[in-house]
């Protein structure tokens, strides 16, 4: 099957390219496809163009800011910002806690932090996992004890991303220890400037900062900051998913890395090096697999909008997704590693060594790991396919 868009559709896709050209830094692109990242400045100064263009939240009601698009076009979209190397958005607030506080917040939540989401004047970190609550996330022991109009929190998350630079904490706390473990839980919304807190970096072995630990000791948290009701907190979590497991293919992210998997060998060919054996016929393979993912995506896609019910399917895109983008890190790895050793020919070149792509390429390959555990791993999935569709 080949999906087409239909002429509405590739009016709206030409529409959003030609934003990305107009207006998508050329300085912030080059380093999201280099792999370098961008800044904090950097990456809200790109949520402000967007929020002005009215583009920053696909996925929010239009009473909120939201666009108001269906499944197809929020597809497209994505894609087009992936493959002009747009920076991803901050997901803590626009994928998890901003519609968690649309659909469970007070009109005073509302008001106080759906606009600053929007316009990145305010950052979020997720406090989800602790040190003996990763996976069993149920079991977290993190407490907050009922002070009046206050809770007293006490206790430690962990593999915290972001919160050197967040604002606020949206966390899970256990405010019941004498009931099912599921249903003595409260979110929480903590402003990270409280006296109590301590925020200690985690290093991968790159030496990047990618997580932190979060350390509560009696931090006080007006009760007007808890999101829906005490003691369930964990169906605001589990309310955080929503539609957004309809868009797990990582179809985007996929023909982004692509497309500089096939620039990396266009641009060693031309510059007369002798490639990997096979390594052309892979890179087709993988585009194959590729075209495959986004057209079932589509025709899934298209079914939900059209009120169709979903039930499995989005399990294994997520699962097809995450190891194809691992699939194609591996080309570009091998594609840099005989490039590891400066060349001995005469007046080779000693210094910035190497075409851009291969700088990060370890880089990528080893956060892009992470993509079949994050969300749900490959073994939850292939359990979900196995009961949900073959019935076993």
């Amino acid at each position: 099957m080949r999906y087409q868009l239909n002429d509405e559709q590739a009016a709206f896709k030409s529409e959003v390219e030609a934003f990305l050209a107009a207006e998508l830094p050329a300085e912030i692109a080059g380093k999201v496809r280099s792999g370098a990242g961008v800044s904090k400045a950097e990456l809200a100064d790109w949520t402000r163009t967007l929020n002005a263009r009215g583009w920053a939240a696909p996925n929010w009601p239009v009473a909120h800011g939201g666009t108001g698009w269906n499944l197809m076009q929020r597809h497209i979209f994505d894609v087009a910002c992936r493959q002009a190397h747009a920076p991803q958005l901050s997901g803590f607030g626009f994928n998890m806690v901003g519609p968690a506080i649309i659909k469970y917040g007070t009109p005073a939540q509302h008001e106080m932090f759906l606009p600053k989401i929007l316009n990145a004047d305010l950052w979020f970190c997720q406090g989800y996992s602790e040190p003996q609550a990763g996976s069993d996330l149920a079991s977290l022991g993190t407490r907050a004890e009922r002070d009046g109009d206050e809770y007293v929190v006490n206790g430690q998350k962990i593999w915290t991303s972001a919160a050197e630079d967040a604002d606020w904490i949206f966390c899970l706390v256990r405010t019941n220890f004498d009931v099912q473990q599921q249903k003595g839980i409260s979110f929480l919304l903590v402003d990270m400037t409280s006296p109590g807190i301590t925020v200690e970096p985690l290093y991968a072995f790159n030496g990047k900062r990618l997580w932190n630990q979060v350390f509560f000791d009696d931090v006080r948290v007006p009760v007007d900051q808890r999101l829906g009701e005490e003691d369930k907190g964990w169906t605001v979590a589990k309310s955080l998913l929503g539609d957004e497991r309809l868009l797990v293919s990582r179809v985007a992210e996929n023909k982004r890395v692509l497309s500089i998997l096939r620039a990396a060998l266009q641009e060693q060919r031309a510059a007369g090096i002798n490639l990997p054996a096979g390594l052309d016929a892979e890179a087709d393979a993988v585009e194959i697999r590729l075209q495959a993912l986004e057209m079932t995506s589509l025709r899934i896609l298209s079914e939900a909008d059209a009120g169709g019910q979903i039930g499995a399917e989005p399990s294994m895109l997520k699962l097809k997704g995450s190891e194809l983008v691992q699939d194609q890190d591996e080309l570009l790895f091998r594609l840099a590693d005989h490039l590891a050793l400066p060349s001995d020919r005469k007046n080779a070149p000693r210094e910035g060594f190497g075409p851009a792509f291969a700088e990060y390429a370890a880089s990528g390959r080893y956060h892009h790991r992470g993509y079949t555990i994050a969300g749900g791993s490959s073994e939850v999935q292939h359990n979900i396919i196995a009961k949900q569709v073959l019935g076993l």
